[in-house]
């Protein structure tokens, strides 16, 4: 980013964007929420069966192979930022950045209100310890990447289609910079969510297996 540009007088250029993805990610999490009330009967016992099985897997001491979920999750992270990247070099890919960052709430949205509905406090405390760690870096990361994207979409309209003039070099690079930063951050979510997550679950576990007993 640019030397005379810090983080801080970055985030006050872009804030109407950070509130604005904040809050249509937020109106995500709750219409996944809401979506776990949606589901049959049969898709509810479906899924309790599958995390019966997990739960039980944990507790009886099964070992997960990290480096291959480390693999997956840095490979899901990448691929998400990479979409937004390059929908953000493409004016027609603004409203997508915006889908996907109202997606990313959908899905903690579901996750964490299927596993307290199913467990009540139990399942609030596995999503503290499953799914929240790694989403406090994810989340503004993501949100992070999202605004960038935005913010360079939008001075791509203003400077080079509108006035046919201004340099694209320092705000590519100020985009592009951010989000190789990011990826750094998430590099470290999927370290924990790798190596860090399972410690946790079995930790946790032992008192969720009864209710699937």
């Amino acid at each position: 980013m640019n030397r005379n540009l810090t983080m801080k007088q970055y985030m006050k250029d872009n804030l109407p964007l950070f509130i604005f993805v904040s809050v249509l990610f937020l109106i995500g999490v709750v219409f996944g929420a809401v979506m776990v009330g949606a589901l049959s009967l049969e898709q509810k016992q479906e899924m309790t069966r599958h995390l019966g099985s997990f739960f039980q897997e944990v507790n009886d001491g099964a070992e997960f192979d990290s480096r291959q979920s480390f693999v997956q999750a840095f490979g899901m992270h990448m691929k998400w930022i990479l979409l937004i990247w390059l929908f953000g070099l493409s004016v027609i890919g603004l409203p997508l950045i915006l889908v996907l960052d109202f997606l990313k709430g959908v899905l903690i949205g579901f996750t964490v209100g299927y596993l307290v509905q199913q467990m009540s406090w139990k399942g609030m405390l596995f999503a503290l310890v499953s799914v929240a760690p790694q989403n406090l870096i994810v989340i503004p990361a993501i949100l992070f990447c999202s605004v960038a994207a935005m913010s360079f979409s939008i001075y791509m309209i203003k400077n080079r289609f509108m006035s046919r003039n201004g340099n694209m070099y320092q705000p590519f690079m100020r985009f592009t910079t951010l989000t190789l930063v990011m990826a750094v951050f998430l590099l470290g979510a999927a370290l924990w969510e790798g190596y860090m997550s399972q410690l946790m679950m079995k930790w946790v576990t032992p008192m969720l297996v009864p209710l699937y007993g």
